[in-house]
């Protein structure tokens, strides 16, 4: 029987006998080798132990602030209260930041897989737990995922507390508030819950307590079951909850009024609410002047077309709609394709799916050799795919644009449902022609106006049309004229900056 269930069915005090309360942990533990039990006489005076888990606390804590404590011989006082000396201990002698009492065996067990330390004196029918936490963790280094020229090369790390002082070391307001909870049966899992309280939208933190406080599962093993179980029910392969590894984007939203979740174990920080634009909004938009990044953010939108169209496109094109193409083009395209036996469609799929297998086999395969496998599968398959009549060339360079463009889309969530889209995009494209993309594309549209994020239309500012947030949406106007937040991220303080001109 698990810990959790035993702790759910009964409890288990502290045993004035320490010989039971050893050979209880040892029971229910399985005898782990990773259990370590330290007798010593506590202060030169009374029988104790120490239990801890092995590679779950810091050595160094244990030894200086524990057992240094605990082995000192000192005058002590009279204790005519039972228990009075583990207030003693709690208060005066031991170093370490967190000192609580327990009564529970059950509680030790589960403090114990937690990173603490366990004291238990003979003769006493409650504890000490000591916080004592120190398991190996990754350095803090330059995020993979989201990779910018110009902008900090610090990411988040799989430690929830490395990751709230990130946050903090960006954003020095008290107001700055941080919920901490514990989901999952089995592996309770801390999430903590940021926002700017004088910023946020009561009316967002509420729903997302409420949602999960309603999570029920025996496990969180990473960012993504939160994720799920969070998300407006609305069955959609758009992302409806944002997410990122870098600091300076969370800490950005959180000033727009926004909610960031962090969940222990994973670098992939949660925000909500998330509107369309975000996803095609990167840090270094904010780093560059506003020239610059407005260019780089509508090409990010030509790219979304691209990446969604173009091959549906092409499929439309040379099979309904020859009369569109120039006569020279559509003699070369005639000419390309005179000895590829499959129509475009299938040319198209089979092509696209290739591309696919490619593109999960360089993520799973071993780096020493994927680059070797990037140039076979994009330079040998392809032209031997062409040389051998397969596929023309002009689909081979069409689903080349293709993937590139994808990869222009900074949000990996955004760019996954655009593949999933295009693939319905390419068959409608093949049934009827232009026609069939124009429904598709209605249907997507009605489909976007009507999702919701956290009680946010998630097409804002476009639908509704909030006039005042179209500042950071197409393009991003200079800072100096950006002076008041998002409304369509649901903040209530407007106000960003104030109306007075910098004196130059």
């Amino acid at each position: 029987m698990s810990i959790d269930a035993q702790s759910h069915e009964t409890s288990q005090q502290i045993h004035p006998n320490l010989s039971q309360n050893i050979e209880y942990c040892k029971e229910m533990m399985g005898n782990s080798n990773d259990l370590m039990i330290r007798p010593f006489q506590c202060l030169h005076k009374w029988p104790a132990v120490l239990l801890y888990i092995d590679g779950l606390v810091d050595v160094q804590i244990l030894n200086q602030a524990i057992l240094k404590s605990l082995l000192q011989r000192r005058e002590l006082p009279d204790f005519s209260v039972d228990d009075e000396h583990l207030i003693y201990l709690q208060n005066d002698v031991l170093a370490a930041s967190e000192v609580l009492l327990i009564e529970d065996m059950n509680d030790a067990l589960n403090a114990m897989v937690a990173g603490f330390a366990i004291l238990l004196i003979e003769g006493s029918v409650r504890g000490l737990k000591i916080g004592a936490a120190g398991w190996e963790d990754r350095s803090v280094s330059e995020p993979i995922s989201q990779t910018v020229v110009r902008g900090p090369m610090e990411g988040f790390t799989e430690n929830l507390r490395t990751n709230t002082a990130l946050i903090r070391k960006r954003i020095r307001d008290p107001q700055l508030w941080i919920e901490e909870r514990e989901i999952g049966r089995v592996t309770k899992t801390r999430v903590a819950v940021l926002y700017l309280e004088h910023t946020v939208d009561e009316g967002v933190v509420q729903e997302l307590r409420k949602r999960l406080d309603e999570i029920d599962i025996d496990s969180i093993l990473e960012g993504g079951y939160i994720e799920e179980l969070v998300q407006d029910k609305t069955g959609t392969i758009f992302p409806t909850v944002y997410n990122s590894e870098r600091p300076d984007t969370i800490s950005a939203a959180l000033l727009e009024g926004r909610v960031a979740i962090i969940v222990d174990g994973t670098p992939f920080v949660l925000l909500v609410p998330a509107l369309f634009v975000h996803f095609f909004q990167s840090p270094e938009d904010y780093y560059q002047r506003a020239d610059i990044s407005s260019l780089i953010r509508m090409l990010r939108y030509v790219a979304f077309f691209i990446a969604m169209l173009a091959p549906s496109f092409y499929i439309a094109i040379s099979t309904f709609h020859q009369e569109m193409l120039p006569t020279t083009l559509l003699i070369s395209l005639a000419a390309q394709r005179e000895g590829v036996p499959f129509p475009a469609f299938i040319e198209a799929l089979l092509m696209e799916l290739t591309y696919e297998i490619l593109r999960e086999a360089g993520i799973r395969i071993p780096k020493t050799v994927g680059q070797a496998v990037s140039i076979v599968g994009t330079l040998v398959i392809g032209q031997a795919a062409v040389d051998a009549g397969v596929v023309s060339a002009a689909m081979v360079i069409i689903v080349s644009i293709t993937a590139i463009s994808s990869y222009v889309i900074p949000e990996n969530g955004l760019s996954i449902a655009i593949r999933i889209l295009r693939f319905i995009l390419m068959l409608l494209a093949a049934a009827f022609g232009f026609y069939g993309i124009l429904i598709v594309l209605l249907i997507t549209l009605t489909h976007l106006c009507s999702l919701r994020s956290f009680g946010v239309s998630y097409m804002s500012p476009f639908a509704p049309f909030i006039k005042n947030d179209l500042k950071d949406t197409l393009f991003r106007v200079p800072w100096s004229h950006m002076k008041t937040r998002p409304v369509s991220s649901g903040t209530t303080n407007v106000t960003r900056q104030s109306n007075k001109k910098n004196k130059r």
